[in-house]
Protein backbone atom coordinates (compact mmCIF):
# COMPACT_ATOMS: atom_id res chain seq x y z
CA UNK A 1 0.00 0.00 0.00
CA UNK A 2 1.56 3.26 -0.99
CA UNK A 3 -0.22 6.93 0.00
CA UNK A 4 0.50 10.14 -0.99
CA UNK A 5 1.66 12.29 1.99
CA UNK A 6 -0.12 15.64 2.56
CA UNK A 7 0.39 18.04 5.54
CA UNK A 8 0.29 21.00 6.50
CA UNK A 9 3.64 23.08 6.14
CA UNK A 10 4.97 25.03 9.15
CA UNK A 11 7.47 27.72 9.47
CA UNK A 12 11.06 26.55 11.60
CA UNK A 13 12.51 28.36 14.18
CA UNK A 14 16.10 29.00 14.76
CA UNK A 15 16.87 27.45 10.78
CA UNK A 16 19.97 29.43 11.06
CA UNK A 17 21.56 27.21 13.37
CA UNK A 18 21.24 24.07 11.20
CA UNK A 19 22.08 25.89 8.02
CA UNK A 20 25.29 26.48 9.34
CA UNK A 21 26.49 22.96 8.88
CA UNK A 22 29.15 21.93 6.57
CA UNK A 23 28.25 21.26 3.26
CA UNK A 24 29.42 17.51 3.92
CA UNK A 25 26.54 17.47 6.49
CA UNK A 26 23.56 14.72 5.48
CA UNK A 27 21.02 17.40 7.55
CA UNK A 28 21.89 20.49 4.76
CA UNK A 29 20.76 17.96 2.26
CA UNK A 30 18.37 17.12 4.10
CA UNK A 31 17.04 20.04 4.94
CA UNK A 32 17.46 21.71 1.27
CA UNK A 33 14.46 22.52 -0.11
CA UNK A 34 12.37 22.56 3.94
CA UNK A 35 13.28 25.59 5.26
CA UNK A 36 10.52 27.57 5.89
CA UNK A 37 8.43 24.43 5.31
CA UNK A 38 8.44 21.18 6.41
CA UNK A 39 5.58 18.50 4.32
CA UNK A 40 5.62 14.86 3.89
CA UNK A 41 8.57 14.59 1.47
CA UNK A 42 10.66 16.29 3.52
CA UNK A 43 9.59 14.35 6.57
CA UNK A 44 10.42 11.11 4.79
CA UNK A 45 14.19 12.49 4.17
CA UNK A 46 15.03 13.88 7.52
CA UNK A 47 13.52 10.30 9.30
CA UNK A 48 16.20 8.65 6.68
CA UNK A 49 19.05 10.90 8.15
CA UNK A 50 18.05 10.06 11.64
CA UNK A 51 18.31 6.42 11.02
CA UNK A 52 21.50 6.55 9.18
CA UNK A 53 22.83 8.92 11.86
CA UNK A 54 21.73 6.58 14.52
CA UNK A 55 23.07 3.12 12.69
CA UNK A 56 26.33 5.06 12.20
CA UNK A 57 26.57 5.87 15.89
CA UNK A 58 26.47 10.24 14.89
CA UNK A 59 24.44 10.82 18.14
CA UNK A 60 25.03 14.64 16.92
CA UNK A 61 23.64 14.48 13.52
CA UNK A 62 20.33 11.84 14.92
CA UNK A 63 20.05 14.97 17.37
CA UNK A 64 19.86 17.86 15.20
CA UNK A 65 17.20 15.38 12.93
CA UNK A 66 15.20 15.62 15.84
CA UNK A 67 15.42 18.75 17.02
CA UNK A 68 13.56 19.53 13.22
CA UNK A 69 11.17 16.51 13.73
CA UNK A 70 10.21 17.30 17.17
CA UNK A 71 9.14 21.15 16.05
CA UNK A 72 6.76 19.95 14.18
CA UNK A 73 5.73 16.91 15.49
CA UNK A 74 2.18 17.14 17.86
CA UNK A 75 0.19 14.30 18.59
CA UNK A 76 -2.92 16.28 18.16
CA UNK A 77 -2.07 17.83 15.07
CA UNK A 78 -2.70 16.65 11.18
CA UNK A 79 -2.46 13.12 10.16
CA UNK A 80 1.79 13.68 9.47
CA UNK A 81 2.00 15.47 12.42
CA UNK A 82 1.24 12.80 14.75
CA UNK A 83 2.53 10.13 12.68
CA UNK A 84 6.02 11.86 13.26
CA UNK A 85 5.12 12.52 16.72
CA UNK A 86 5.44 8.56 17.26
CA UNK A 87 8.62 7.84 14.52
CA UNK A 88 10.33 10.62 16.78
CA UNK A 89 8.93 8.47 19.86
CA UNK A 90 10.49 5.56 18.39
CA UNK A 91 13.74 6.94 17.51
CA UNK A 92 14.19 8.69 20.86
CA UNK A 93 13.55 5.33 22.21
CA UNK A 94 15.64 3.50 20.18
CA UNK A 95 19.03 5.77 20.46
CA UNK A 96 18.63 5.62 24.43
CA UNK A 97 19.24 1.98 24.80
CA UNK A 98 21.68 2.01 22.25
CA UNK A 99 24.05 5.55 23.54
CA UNK A 100 22.18 5.66 26.50
CA UNK A 101 24.95 8.26 27.91
CA UNK A 102 25.72 10.51 24.56
CA UNK A 103 21.84 10.89 23.65
CA UNK A 104 20.31 14.22 25.49
CA UNK A 105 17.66 15.11 23.55
CA UNK A 106 14.46 13.69 25.38
CA UNK A 107 11.44 15.32 22.82
CA UNK A 108 7.77 15.79 23.36
CA UNK A 109 6.27 13.13 26.12
CA UNK A 110 3.20 11.65 24.24
CA UNK A 111 2.92 8.51 25.94
CA UNK A 112 -0.70 7.12 25.97
CA UNK A 113 -2.10 4.84 29.06
CA UNK A 114 -3.38 1.83 27.49
CA UNK A 115 -6.64 -0.27 28.46
CA UNK A 116 -7.98 -3.22 27.51
CA UNK A 117 -10.34 -2.75 24.90
CA UNK A 118 -14.92 -4.29 25.64
CA UNK A 119 -16.19 -6.68 22.52
CA UNK A 120 -17.72 -3.88 21.35
CA UNK A 121 -15.09 -1.27 21.56
CA UNK A 122 -12.98 -4.45 20.00
CA UNK A 123 -15.61 -4.37 16.66
CA UNK A 124 -15.32 -0.47 16.47
CA UNK A 125 -11.80 -0.88 16.35
CA UNK A 126 -12.07 -3.52 13.37
CA UNK A 127 -14.67 -1.15 11.42
CA UNK A 128 -12.48 1.92 11.71
CA UNK A 129 -8.72 0.10 10.48
CA UNK A 130 -10.82 -1.52 7.78
CA UNK A 131 -8.66 -3.81 6.13
CA UNK A 132 -9.57 -6.51 9.26
CA UNK A 133 -12.95 -6.14 7.76
CA UNK A 134 -11.69 -6.47 3.96
CA UNK A 135 -9.52 -9.89 4.77
CA UNK A 136 -13.03 -11.34 6.97
CA UNK A 137 -14.95 -10.62 3.90
CA UNK A 138 -12.80 -12.29 1.43
CA UNK A 139 -11.75 -15.24 3.72
CA UNK A 140 -15.64 -16.27 4.65
CA UNK A 141 -17.07 -15.82 1.02
CA UNK A 142 -13.85 -18.65 0.34
CA UNK A 143 -14.74 -20.42 3.07
CA UNK A 144 -17.85 -21.06 2.46
CA UNK A 145 -17.49 -22.26 -1.26
CA UNK A 146 -14.70 -24.65 -0.33
CA UNK A 147 -17.08 -26.35 2.17
CA UNK A 148 -20.27 -26.45 0.20
CA UNK A 149 -21.24 -30.35 0.58
CA UNK A 150 -20.14 -30.69 4.45
CA UNK A 151 -22.13 -31.28 6.78
CA UNK A 152 -19.16 -30.74 9.51
CA UNK A 153 -16.99 -28.01 9.13
CA UNK A 154 -13.65 -27.47 11.43
CA UNK A 155 -11.83 -24.28 11.67
CA UNK A 156 -8.20 -23.56 13.03
CA UNK A 157 -8.15 -19.82 13.67
CA UNK A 158 -4.94 -17.88 14.02
CA UNK A 159 -5.65 -14.50 14.30
CA UNK A 160 -5.20 -11.36 16.31
CA UNK A 161 -8.67 -9.89 16.05
CA UNK A 162 -10.00 -12.59 19.27
CA UNK A 163 -12.63 -14.40 16.79
CA UNK A 164 -14.26 -11.04 15.69
CA UNK A 165 -14.46 -12.73 11.92
CA UNK A 166 -16.86 -15.98 12.93
CA UNK A 167 -20.42 -13.53 13.82
CA UNK A 168 -20.71 -12.97 9.97
CA UNK A 169 -19.39 -16.20 8.98
CA UNK A 170 -22.02 -18.13 11.36
CA UNK A 171 -25.10 -16.02 9.85
CA UNK A 172 -24.19 -16.91 6.85
CA UNK A 173 -23.84 -20.50 7.39
CA UNK A 174 -27.55 -20.44 9.28
CA UNK A 175 -28.70 -18.95 5.57
CA UNK A 176 -27.64 -21.95 3.55
CA UNK A 177 -30.36 -23.70 1.95
CA UNK A 178 -29.65 -27.08 2.77
CA UNK A 179 -29.65 -26.23 6.35
CA UNK A 180 -25.93 -25.42 8.25
CA UNK A 181 -23.32 -27.66 9.05
CA UNK A 182 -21.80 -28.63 12.48
CA UNK A 183 -19.06 -26.00 13.35
CA UNK A 184 -16.21 -25.98 15.49
CA UNK A 185 -13.42 -23.59 15.72
CA UNK A 186 -9.98 -24.09 17.34
CA UNK A 187 -7.77 -21.69 18.35
CA UNK A 188 -4.45 -21.23 19.76
CA UNK A 189 -4.34 -20.47 23.35
CA UNK A 190 -1.06 -17.86 22.57
CA UNK A 191 -0.91 -14.92 20.69
CA UNK A 192 1.22 -12.40 19.71
CA UNK A 193 1.60 -9.03 22.38
CA UNK A 194 0.04 -6.79 20.13
CA UNK A 195 -3.25 -4.75 20.20
CA UNK A 196 -5.90 -5.37 20.17
CA UNK A 197 -5.91 -6.29 23.75
CA UNK A 198 -9.82 -7.25 25.57
CA UNK A 199 -10.99 -7.63 28.63
CA UNK A 200 -12.06 -11.11 28.47
CA UNK A 201 -10.34 -14.56 28.10
CA UNK A 202 -10.54 -16.12 25.08
CA UNK A 203 -12.79 -18.95 27.09
CA UNK A 204 -15.54 -15.85 27.26
CA UNK A 205 -15.09 -15.07 23.39
CA UNK A 206 -16.05 -18.79 22.80
CA UNK A 207 -19.14 -19.26 24.79
CA UNK A 208 -20.24 -15.36 23.39
CA UNK A 209 -19.53 -17.34 19.58
CA UNK A 210 -21.61 -20.28 21.65
CA UNK A 211 -24.94 -18.03 22.10
CA UNK A 212 -25.06 -16.55 18.90
CA UNK A 213 -24.60 -19.80 17.37
CA UNK A 214 -27.24 -21.64 18.81
CA UNK A 215 -29.78 -17.68 18.51
CA UNK A 216 -28.65 -19.17 14.58
CA UNK A 217 -29.73 -22.31 14.74
CA UNK A 218 -25.87 -23.39 13.90
CA UNK A 219 -24.41 -26.28 15.98
CA UNK A 220 -21.33 -25.38 17.70
CA UNK A 221 -17.83 -26.38 19.66
CA UNK A 222 -15.65 -24.07 20.62
CA UNK A 223 -11.90 -25.39 21.34
CA UNK A 224 -8.46 -23.42 22.87
CA UNK A 225 -5.63 -25.39 21.70
CA UNK A 226 -2.41 -25.39 25.08
CA UNK A 227 -2.69 -23.74 28.36
CA UNK A 228 -4.77 -20.86 28.15
CA UNK A 229 -2.83 -17.41 29.66
CA UNK A 230 -4.29 -15.07 32.34
CA UNK A 231 -5.69 -12.19 30.95
CA UNK A 232 -3.40 -9.23 30.86
CA UNK A 233 -4.02 -6.23 32.97
CA UNK A 234 -3.68 -2.57 32.37
CA UNK A 235 -0.33 -2.58 33.48
CA UNK A 236 0.82 -5.08 31.61
CA UNK A 237 -0.14 -3.47 28.33
CA UNK A 238 2.55 -2.49 26.05
CA UNK A 239 5.42 -5.05 28.33
CA UNK A 240 7.89 -6.22 25.90
CA UNK A 241 8.97 -8.74 27.94
CA UNK A 242 6.21 -10.83 27.68
CA UNK A 243 6.93 -13.02 25.16
CA UNK A 244 4.50 -14.96 22.33
CA UNK A 245 6.20 -18.64 22.89
CA UNK A 246 4.39 -20.16 19.52
CA UNK A 247 7.33 -23.20 19.37
CA UNK A 248 5.43 -24.77 22.26
CA UNK A 249 2.13 -25.38 20.15
CA UNK A 250 3.38 -26.82 16.84
CA UNK A 251 3.89 -29.86 18.89
CA UNK A 252 0.03 -29.95 19.18
CA UNK A 253 -0.92 -29.40 15.69
CA UNK A 254 -0.85 -32.73 14.75
CA UNK A 255 -4.68 -34.74 14.00
CA UNK A 256 -4.85 -36.92 17.14
CA UNK A 257 -4.89 -33.75 19.61
CA UNK A 258 -6.83 -31.47 17.24
CA UNK A 259 -9.52 -34.58 16.90
CA UNK A 260 -9.69 -34.17 13.17
CA UNK A 261 -12.40 -36.23 12.17
CA UNK A 262 -12.71 -38.09 8.19
CA UNK A 263 -15.92 -36.16 6.82
CA UNK A 264 -14.58 -32.62 8.57
CA UNK A 265 -14.10 -30.20 6.38
CA UNK A 266 -10.59 -28.63 7.78
CA UNK A 267 -10.22 -25.08 7.01
CA UNK A 268 -6.72 -22.86 8.26
CA UNK A 269 -7.51 -19.69 8.93
CA UNK A 270 -4.28 -16.76 9.29
CA UNK A 271 -5.21 -13.59 9.29
CA UNK A 272 -2.25 -11.30 10.51
CA UNK A 273 -0.53 -13.79 11.80
CA UNK A 274 2.64 -15.10 9.75
CA UNK A 275 4.48 -11.90 10.32
CA UNK A 276 4.59 -12.70 14.32
CA UNK A 277 5.98 -16.33 13.54
CA UNK A 278 10.21 -15.72 13.73
CA UNK A 279 12.03 -16.12 10.79
CA UNK A 280 15.57 -15.20 12.52
CA UNK A 281 18.02 -17.58 12.18
CA UNK A 282 18.17 -18.15 15.50
CA UNK A 283 14.99 -19.62 15.86
CA UNK A 284 15.97 -22.29 13.40
CA UNK A 285 13.71 -25.14 14.22
CA UNK A 286 15.01 -29.13 13.99
CA UNK A 287 15.45 -31.31 12.21
CA UNK A 288 14.14 -29.87 9.33
CA UNK A 289 16.06 -26.49 9.57
CA UNK A 290 13.18 -23.97 8.94
CA UNK A 291 12.57 -21.29 10.38
CA UNK A 292 9.81 -21.30 12.87
CA UNK A 293 7.39 -19.36 9.98
CA UNK A 294 8.11 -22.21 7.68
CA UNK A 295 7.98 -24.79 9.85
CA UNK A 296 4.12 -23.88 10.57
CA UNK A 297 3.37 -23.69 7.19
CA UNK A 298 4.56 -27.36 6.33
CA UNK A 299 2.72 -28.33 9.34
CA UNK A 300 -0.47 -27.07 8.27
CA UNK A 301 -0.41 -28.35 4.93
CA UNK A 302 0.21 -31.64 6.42
CA UNK A 303 -3.01 -31.73 8.02
CA UNK A 304 -4.05 -31.97 4.42
CA UNK A 305 -6.67 -29.16 5.12
CA UNK A 306 -9.74 -28.54 2.75
CA UNK A 307 -8.67 -24.57 2.29
CA UNK A 308 -5.82 -22.49 3.92
CA UNK A 309 -6.17 -18.86 3.97
CA UNK A 310 -3.65 -16.34 4.65
CA UNK A 311 -4.60 -12.99 4.92
CA UNK A 312 -2.04 -9.84 5.70
CA UNK A 313 -0.76 -6.46 4.45
CA UNK A 314 1.20 -6.60 1.24
CA UNK A 315 4.56 -4.44 2.57
CA UNK A 316 7.68 -5.48 3.29
CA UNK A 317 8.56 -3.95 6.70
CA UNK A 318 11.35 -7.13 6.99
CA UNK A 319 14.38 -5.35 5.51
CA UNK A 320 17.19 -6.09 8.39
CA UNK A 321 18.25 -2.54 8.86
CA UNK A 322 16.85 0.70 10.13
CA UNK A 323 17.53 2.60 6.83
CA UNK A 324 15.83 0.05 4.37
CA UNK A 325 12.77 -0.10 6.53
CA UNK A 326 11.71 3.76 7.87
CA UNK A 327 10.59 5.25 4.76
CA UNK A 328 8.49 2.13 4.01
CA UNK A 329 6.69 1.91 7.03
CA UNK A 330 6.39 5.53 7.19
CA UNK A 331 4.52 5.65 3.91
CA UNK A 332 2.39 1.97 4.93
CA UNK A 333 1.71 3.19 8.48
CA UNK A 334 0.10 6.99 7.08
CA UNK A 335 -2.53 4.74 5.65
CA UNK A 336 -4.52 3.70 9.43
CA UNK A 337 -3.48 7.43 10.43
CA UNK A 338 -5.37 8.93 7.71
CA UNK A 339 -8.33 6.62 8.02
CA UNK A 340 -8.74 7.83 11.77
CA UNK A 341 -8.56 11.46 10.21
CA UNK A 342 -11.66 10.62 7.80
CA UNK A 343 -13.50 9.19 10.84
CA UNK A 344 -12.70 10.42 14.12
CA UNK A 345 -11.79 14.55 15.37
CA UNK A 346 -8.38 15.58 16.58
CA UNK A 347 -9.07 16.06 20.39
CA UNK A 348 -11.22 12.37 20.21
CA UNK A 349 -9.68 10.37 23.00
CA UNK A 350 -10.50 7.11 21.22
CA UNK A 351 -9.06 8.12 17.97
CA UNK A 352 -5.64 8.65 20.41
CA UNK A 353 -6.10 5.88 21.56
CA UNK A 354 -6.35 3.62 18.41
CA UNK A 355 -3.10 5.96 17.29
CA UNK A 356 -1.46 4.30 20.20
CA UNK A 357 -1.80 0.86 19.42
CA UNK A 358 -0.58 1.62 15.41
CA UNK A 359 2.01 3.81 17.97
CA UNK A 360 3.09 0.27 19.48
CA UNK A 361 3.74 -1.39 16.19
CA UNK A 362 5.85 1.33 15.14
CA UNK A 363 8.48 1.58 18.31
CA UNK A 364 8.69 -2.42 17.43
CA UNK A 365 9.83 -2.00 13.99
CA UNK A 366 11.49 0.97 14.41
CA UNK A 367 12.94 1.19 17.93
CA UNK A 368 14.05 -3.08 18.60
CA UNK A 369 16.52 -5.36 16.81
CA UNK A 370 16.82 -8.93 17.07
CA UNK A 371 14.30 -10.98 18.74
CA UNK A 372 12.88 -8.26 20.06
CA UNK A 373 11.77 -7.00 16.82
CA UNK A 374 8.34 -9.19 16.65
CA UNK A 375 6.79 -6.89 13.93
CA UNK A 376 8.54 -8.45 10.48
CA UNK A 377 5.73 -7.90 7.57
CA UNK A 378 6.42 -9.23 4.40
CA UNK A 379 5.33 -8.53 0.77
CA UNK A 380 2.97 -10.34 -0.75
CA UNK A 381 5.34 -11.68 -3.22
CA UNK A 382 7.43 -13.11 -0.44
CA UNK A 383 4.21 -14.94 1.70
CA UNK A 384 3.65 -16.18 -2.16
CA UNK A 385 7.20 -17.58 -2.15
CA UNK A 386 6.75 -19.45 1.27
CA UNK A 387 3.79 -20.91 0.35
CA UNK A 388 4.77 -22.06 -2.94
CA UNK A 389 7.64 -23.59 -1.25
CA UNK A 390 5.86 -25.68 0.93
CA UNK A 391 3.70 -26.79 -1.79
CA UNK A 392 0.52 -24.90 -1.29
CA UNK A 393 -1.71 -24.91 -5.30
CA UNK A 394 -3.75 -21.36 -5.54
CA UNK A 395 -6.99 -21.01 -6.01
CA UNK A 396 -8.75 -17.87 -7.67
CA UNK A 397 -11.05 -15.53 -5.82
CA UNK A 398 -14.64 -16.55 -7.31
CA UNK A 399 -16.59 -13.45 -8.58
CA UNK A 400 -18.97 -12.75 -6.15
CA UNK A 401 -15.96 -12.16 -3.31
CA UNK A 402 -14.38 -10.06 -5.79
CA UNK A 403 -18.23 -8.13 -5.72
CA UNK A 404 -18.61 -8.33 -1.89
CA UNK A 405 -14.84 -6.82 -1.04
CA UNK A 406 -15.76 -4.00 -3.81
CA UNK A 407 -19.03 -3.28 -2.15
CA UNK A 408 -17.41 -3.24 1.30
CA UNK A 409 -14.68 -0.84 0.03
CA UNK A 410 -17.07 1.23 -1.53
CA UNK A 411 -19.38 1.84 1.44
CA UNK A 412 -16.39 2.73 3.73
CA UNK A 413 -14.76 5.74 2.59
CA UNK A 414 -13.83 7.47 -1.00
CA UNK A 415 -9.55 6.79 -1.85
CA UNK A 416 -10.29 3.03 -1.26
CA UNK A 417 -9.83 0.84 -4.48
CA UNK A 418 -8.88 -2.84 -5.14
CA UNK A 419 -7.03 -4.00 -7.60
CA UNK A 420 -5.93 -7.80 -8.28
CA UNK A 421 -2.46 -9.41 -8.84
CA UNK A 422 -2.12 -12.14 -11.28
CA UNK A 423 0.82 -14.77 -11.46
CA UNK A 424 2.32 -14.23 -8.15
CA UNK A 425 2.74 -17.98 -8.03
CA UNK A 426 4.42 -19.81 -10.99
CA UNK A 427 2.13 -21.93 -12.97
CA UNK A 428 -1.16 -22.02 -11.21
CA UNK A 429 -3.92 -19.79 -10.99
CA UNK A 430 -3.02 -17.24 -8.19
CA UNK A 431 -5.48 -14.37 -7.61
CA UNK A 432 -4.66 -11.36 -5.22
CA UNK A 433 -6.57 -9.00 -4.14
CA UNK A 434 -4.92 -5.81 -3.22
CA UNK A 435 -6.58 -3.14 -1.49
CA UNK A 436 -5.30 0.24 -2.11
CA UNK A 437 -5.59 3.38 -0.47
CA UNK A 438 -4.41 6.80 -2.23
Amino acid sequence: MKAELKGTSISLQNSTTLSNTTPQNPLSGALKGCLGSLDGACIEKLLFHCASALESNDITLAQQVMWVLNNYASPLGDTNQRLTSWFLRALISRALRTCPTAMNFKGNNNTVQRRLMSVIELAGYVDLIPWHRFGFCASNNEILKAIEGFHRVHILDFSITRCMQWPTFIDALAKRPEGPPSLRITVPSCRPHVPPFVNISIQEVGQRLGNFAKFRDVPFEFNVLGNTPPILTSSELGNESISFHFESLLSLLNPSVLNLREDEALVINCQNWLRYLSDDIKGRCSPQNLSLRDAFLNIVKSLNPRIMLLVDEDCDLSAPTLTSRITTCFNHLWIPFDALETFLPKSSSQRTEFESDIGQKIENIIGFEGHQRIERLESGMQMSERMRNAGYMSLPFCDETLREVKALLDEHASGWGMKREEGWVPNDMRDHIDVDAN
